[in-house]
């Protein structure tokens, strides 16, 4: 009797010591985040965590942030770490339970109401748990009826799908193309920001949120508005100028109905908090970019538009980029950028079918369906849900998460596919099914880096090869839209663009054809050289007739008239002690 009680105390001892493991739950980090060793930021970090890595649940209660600094409000989740307890903050980690994709009856009255809302049943579990918070919300289905794998495959391409420092394993090899930290990942790594299964956690759930004026945040959206900019230098510049940028931004969402929140959500993601793009949003720069000065004194862009990839590559440099954009919108003031930039977002965005953060980067659902796929804000994958844990965090630092909140997401079919690379890494994404945009010609232009007037195309530099041009503009409108030929008719590739090029834009049904001028190539080979400055030279001699585009290129000064000012200009030029703008 003795032995056996000894085995049972034994048993005993042994079973307190052992972990409790939720063994059928594990946890997803859905960004890069820490892993610390207590469950609070003031504990050691043990490692940087890799978007996408997974680990076992050691207990299903969240932990309290023992500091109760703000830092992770919701709680940590405890996580085996190589058998021992380690903490990830629940703002940037999803649960999982095994076997939730395989349950297809629904056993309480949320389940059954997702069911009928067209939600499978592997949604069920991370939006329950989010409606047994928050019973205000309201989760709506987007069915899209596209295929899974298909949709993933369509958003892979090189240079088009970008990650900051992703893991190993979701780099794609294929693709050279590096911007800043960001690299090109492959059908893995789109698939884990595509599905929006990966997401349904207090923060990240509002990349999902509809973008449209809420009336029921009207009283709310100042303060919301200046919870998320009131640590950027953008708003404590303005702030010491006297404009109240918060109300601005709340008066312009009203106006143009977009959520103020989504508003100040993508300054702050455009801009930073620092200064590096101070020049957009001062509204002082007076000075040279590339030997040429440029007055942008009295213009304001707060939402980076127009800064693309290409036109900063080509050289001009993101305030070229964004305060050109500026000035040919008539952004003049603080409030009329301010406006403006609601209005382009309803006109190119939300309006057409692009009315969450989510979907302003997975075009699944547009107006036109030649836009599907297409017509993207941004190239980050991470940036609708970086943008989610900026509203997330406003809304909750002014306790207005039991407000009545609309969640658009989207249900793709076939969803349990699994999503093998391809060999090459990602997929070449410029098929022929490719034609348009809803975006106007005049906006792809601007937003290229570009300028028109009438039927002439300016803005192109000299040197600039068709495949630059056509990339340029491409990277705007989507593929197999934009054509660009000589004088003969002949497709330009490697070959450089001059005066004369001719450059076809297709939307729709509907192709316009604009005549390229570079200002000081009047002879058309598209650079700027000995033979131009004889020809303009015989012009103002009256010997040579310079005619129609070649003669706007001659009138490099841009005064209206051929002269010994545009001589000179190109002779400097020439001579690299001076630039002319294009």
């Amino acid at each position: 009797m003795k032995y056996l009680k000894c085995i049972f105390v034994l048993l005993l001892i042994f079973s307190f010591s052992l972990p409790v493991y939720a063994a059928s739950k594990y946890v997803v980090l859905l960004d890069a985040v820490n892993i610390r060793s207590g469950p609070s930021t003031s504990y050691g970090r043990i490692e940087l965590g890799k978007v996408g890595s997974s680990y076992n649940l050691k207990n299903s209660d969240l932990v309290k942030d023992e500091k109760n600094d703000g830092t992770c409000d919701a709680g940590w989740y405890e996580i085996d770490y190589n058998g021992k307890s380690a903490y990830v903050c629940s703002d940037y980690a999803r649960v999982y339970e095994e076997g939730e994709e395989e349950k297809t009856e629904a056993t309480t009255a949320c389940e059954l109401e997702l069911k009928n809302e067209g939600f499978p049943a592997s949604y069920w579990s991370g939006l329950c748990s989010l409606k047994s918070k928050h019973p205000n919300w309201t989760f709506k289905a987007i069915k899209t009826n596209l295929d899974w794998a298909t949709a993933v495959d369509k958003f892979t391409s090189c240079g088009n799908s970008l990650v900051y420092n992703p893991q190993s394993n979701w780099k794609d090899t294929s693709c050279t193309y590096n911007e800043g930290g960001f690299v090109t990942v492959n059908q893995s790594g789109v698939a884990h920001y595509l599905d929006p299964r990966n997401f349904f956690t207090e923060s990240y759930i509002f990349q999902f949120e509809y973008n449209r004026y809420n009336s029921a945040l009207e009283n709310d959206y100042d303060k919301v508005a200046k919870s998320i900019i009131e640590s950027t230098d953008f708003y404590k510049y303005h702030q010491n100028q006297g404009t109240d940028l918060a109300k601005l931004i709340t008066e312009g969402g009203k106006k143009t109905n977009i959520s103020p929140t989504h508003l100040a959500s993508r300054m702050y993601q455009e801009l930073g908090t620092g200064t590096r793009l101070q020049n957009l949003y001062k509204g002082t720069f007076n000075g040279p970019i590339q030997g040429t000065t440029y007055d942008f004194r009295g213009y304001y862009n707060f939402y980076n538009i127009g800064v693309t990839g290409t036109c900063v590559t080509v050289g001009l440099g993101a305030t070229y980029c964004g305060l050109t954009t500026a000035k040919a919108n008539d952004w003049n003031s603080v409030s009329a950028a301010v406006t403006g930039g609601g209005t382009f977002l309803e006109n190119n965005f939300v309006g057409a079918g692009q009315y969450t953060s989510y979907l302003e980067r997975f075009n699944v659902v547009p107006v036109k369906s030649t836009s599907m796929y297409l017509h993207y804000y941004m190239a980050n994958l991470a940036a609708p849900s970086s943008e989610a844990s900026i509203a997330y965090n406003a809304y909750n630092k002014n306790n207005l998460l039991d407000r009545a909140f609309e969640f658009y997401i989207p249900v793709y079919t076939n969803m349990n596919t699994n999503i093998v690379n391809s060999s090459s890494g990602a997929v070449d994404n410029e098929d022929d099914t490719k034609t348009s945009t809803s975006l106007s010609v005049s906006s792809i232009i601007t937003l290229a880096g570009f300028r028109s007037s009438g039927a002439t195309l300016l803005g192109v530099t000299p040197n600039m090869t068709g495949s630059a041009v056509k990339s340029a503009l491409e990277s705007i409108s989507g593929s197999n839209t934009v054509t660009v030929t000589d004088s003969s008719n002949k497709t330009i590739t490697n070959n450089k663009v001059g005066t004369g090029s001719k450059v076809t834009i297709k939307t729709d049904n509907k192709a316009d054809v604009f005549t390229i001028v570079i200002k000081g190539d009047t002879s058309g080979d598209g650079v700027i050289n000995a033979l131009d400055l004889l020809q303009v030279q015989k012009s103002i001699l009256g010997t040579y007739n310079l005619k129609d585009v070649y003669k706007t290129a001659g009138d490099a000064s841009n005064d209206g008239t051929i002269n010994a000012l545009d001589l000179l200009q190109i002779q400097k030029n020439i001579l690299g002690t001076y630039e002319i703008k294009q």
